[in-house]
């Protein structure tokens, strides 16, 4: 089985915190998004991942390309890294690992995190994975026929179809046929908006009598921008406390005159001192807290903060922040005084 990762864009909507990182490598609970995403996947699938394949733009580096390798190699898995040079959609994204597009394989951009119970429908040429939503006109959504079948495929409807929301995960029996097809929504030009998108590839497959079913899942979790990404880090760190099977808190953790109300996610040789910590907060690796409160937020590696009452917020790498705001979003080595 391979995962096959579109994760070219930086992730403009989450700034300042993707200006010197992407936003697939933001951490959730202590790792980041894209590694939560596949170890989530993996964990659905329930077989061996052969094959992880990013697609990221140039730019991002050797040092995060390292990242990703590392998180592939995690899996006992083959890492690939394709480049997309031009935004160019999501049918785009995917043709730019055309080499990988071979055999059974998940799709999934790096933008969502889920929870999920089910077993997979490998007879099915293709599984959508959905979830219900309460206002699917924001959504791509899904329709069934009376054989649990996917029928439609429509984006954003202004009138009622199905409260059933694509979540951006899905699985092909044998990838090759969604490549077949979106080879041809490219040679004809099949844009909208300026972009290629994978619906069109999809739609051909269903033309050509494959069959799609759905995949539910229990919980779908956004990360665009620092408001949800905070809460998703809220409620991964409630599955995860739930389920026992990480260690959240390190034991290289100090700790003077603090107190932390679990769930939190506290990296190694954080110091936290006259503080209240939790809950629904994680704290990266090297940070420093000192006469601090701090409830529903996520502070990255090597940060210091002092004299702060904080919820909702969410701090960068290496930043400093000492003040009475109290929602603050400050990124990588800023200073806030």
């Amino acid at each position: 089985m391979k995962i096959i990762v579109p994760m070219a864009g930086r992730g403009s909507r989450l700034r300042p915190h993707t200006l010197t990182i992407p936003k697939p490598l933001i951490p959730i609970a202590g790792k980041p998004i894209v590694q939560r995403l596949v170890e989530g996947i993996a964990e659905v699938l329930e077989e061996e991942i052969d094959e992880i394949a990013y697609i990221i733009s140039e730019d991002f580096g050797a040092e995060i390309e390292a990242k990703l390798n590392a998180i592939a190699k995690g899996l006992k898995a083959k890492s690939t890294i394709y480049y997309q040079d031009q935004p160019l959609g999501t049918g785009h994204a995917i043709m730019c690992a055309k080499p990988s597009l071979e055999g059974p394989a998940v799709i999934a951009y790096a933008d969502t995190l889920f929870k999920a119970d089910f077993k997979l429908d490998k007879e099915a040429d293709a599984v959508m994975w959905v979830k219900k939503v309460e206002n699917p006109e924001a959504f791509g959504v899904v329709n069934l026929n009376d054989k649990g079948e996917i029928t439609e495929l429509v984006e954003k409807p202004k009138d009622f179809v199905s409260d059933l929301a694509v979540i951006g995960i899905y699985y092909f029996k044998d990838v090759t046929q969604l490549k077949n097809q979106l080879e041809k929504v490219l040679e004809e030009r099949i844009m909208h908006g300026g972009e290629y998108q994978i619906n069109d590839g999809i739609k051909n497959m269903q033309a050509d009598a494959k069959v799609f079913k759905p995949g539910k899942v229990e919980e779908w979790m956004d990360c665009g921008n620092k408001t949800v990404t905070v809460e998703t880090n809220s409620r991964m760190l409630q599955f995860i406390h739930k389920e026992a099977k990480e260690q959240l808190i390190s034991d290289t953790v100090q700790i003077e005159n603090s107190e932390i109300i679990e769930p939190c996610f506290i990296g190694e040789h954080v110091f936290l001192k006259n503080a209240k910590i939790g809950p629904n907060v994680s704290i990266g690796n090297g940070t420093m807290i000192d006469n601090c409160s701090i409830t529903e937020s996520l502070i990255q590696e090597n940060a210091e903060v002092s004299n702060a009452k904080l919820t909702n917020a969410m701090i960068g790498n290496f930043a400093k922040f000492n003040g009475d705001f109290t929602s603050i979003s400050l990124g990588d080595y800023s200073v806030l005084d």
